[in-house]
């Protein structure tokens, strides 16, 4: 396995981030916190006119059929530069669960649009137990003779409010196997029944409480196997965790840069603060951590990328980024001092998203119980 960048991974790397140095500075990401919407349509506009939407897709679909591979290192760059627009839940989330699942006209109604901006995705899981595992899903789809009446509520949504169309995951019928009797669902966020409420949270990002009632829908909107929508979801949150993953290696890179570079430019007792052993220290610590983050979330997307089983890849991944993620923070601001928690200074904006992204497709303890489950115990 080598995980060194290829010639068009590196190009595609280079331009992206010369690309959101200049279109997505903290000014930026600052001002789509206050945002009603929560992301810039200029950026993803110009994100599309450079053909980022349509990177993992057939070209038959208007997408240029890179690999999971080749969007993670577009996914990193993005976590770098705390990027506030809605492409993990379109794209990751929505597009490739599509892809996966869905029949041709599916896929030729919805996937191009994704390709050119005309849409946006996500998938919606949690419930009141917010768990990720099959038993936590209870939204009721009451099959009628025309299709489907859901009832019920989803929680923490990514980009709900903006969204135009949902994954929803629901449950059929009722089985011993809490693993059975759950399918997919298509569901636009303008159908009668559906109420978007928008959730806070610390990192400022934009997620939603989305209830159903009696949002009826036809036989059509069923993504994939009635009743069989395990395994494609399965699939769709180890994609998303591995991409959050990934996300959190570019954020944790950032914040070491940053640290060093305050270690060496802030002068106390009349030397630089790194020149002190307990500082080096601290640096050389994330620096082990930020290397541990990006080859383990790097490996778990190769896997993927080579169609593989990644199940244990990926729940190490998440387990081990998840917490060292927040190593590298807690260490960072152990570094700056008071000043890293002042709105004022950037490095606030990296540890609050690192609090959300630590739960976000499970944490560590859930992944950690997925670890050992593949082990056997």
């Amino acid at each position: 396995m080598d995980l060194a960048l290829d010639e068009t991974q590196q190009m595609l790397k280079n331009s992206a981030r010369d690309f959101l140095s200049r279109e997505c500075t903290t000014d930026v990401v600052r001002a789509m916190e206050k945002d009603e919407r929560g992301y810039s349509t200029e950026l993803w506009d110009q994100m599309v006119t450079l053909g980022w939407t349509g990177l993992p897709f057939p070209e038959e679909h208007g997408g240029t059929a890179a690999s999971f591979l080749d969007l993670a290192v577009l996914v990193e760059e993005m976590g770098r530069a705390l990027a506030p627009v809605p492409f993990l839940s379109t794209v990751v989330l929505g597009g490739l669960t599509v892809m996966e699942a869905g029949n041709d006209e599916q896929r030729r109604q919805i996937i191009p649009d994704i390709c050119r901006g005309q849409a946006l995705l996500t998938l919606a899981v949690l419930e009141e137990s917010a768990s990720y595992s099959p038993s936590g899903i209870r939204l009721q789809a009451q099959e009628q003779p025309t299709g489907f009446l859901l009832n019920g509520a989803k929680l923490f949504v990514p980009d709900g409010q903006i969204a135009d169309l949902l994954i929803v995951a629901a449950r059929t019928s009722d089985a011993s196997n809490s693993q059975e009797g759950i399918t997919l669902f298509l569901v636009p966020t303008a159908s009668q029944g559906v109420e978007v409420t928008p959730q806070l949270t610390i990192a400022s990002d934009r997620q939603a409480r989305i209830t159903f009632t009696d949002v009826s829908v036809p036989s059509s909107s069923v993504l994939g196997q009635l009743g069989a929508g395990w395994p494609v979801l399965n699939n769709a949150l180890q994609r998303a965790a591995v991409a959050k993953c990934i996300e959190m290696a570019g954020g944790s890179d950032a914040v070491l840069e940053m640290t060093v570079e305050y270690a060496k430019n802030r002068v106390q007792f009349g030397r630089p603060v790194g020149s002190f052993q307990a500082v080096q220290h601290h640096c050389a610590n994330m620096a082990t951590d930020v290397e541990g983050i990006r080859l383990a979330a790097l490996q778990a997307a190769w896997r993927i990328s080579e169609k593989e089983d990644a199940s244990q890849e990926v729940a190490l991944a998440k387990a081990w980024v998840s917490d060292a993620y927040q190593r590298v923070c807690a260490t960072a601001h152990q570094c700056h001092g008071a000043i890293g928690f002042t709105q004022e200074h950037n490095l606030q904006l990296y540890t609050r998203r690192a609090r959300m992204q630590e739960t976000a497709y499970g944490d560590g303890y859930y992944h950690r119980e997925l670890m050992a489950q593949s082990l056997g115990l």
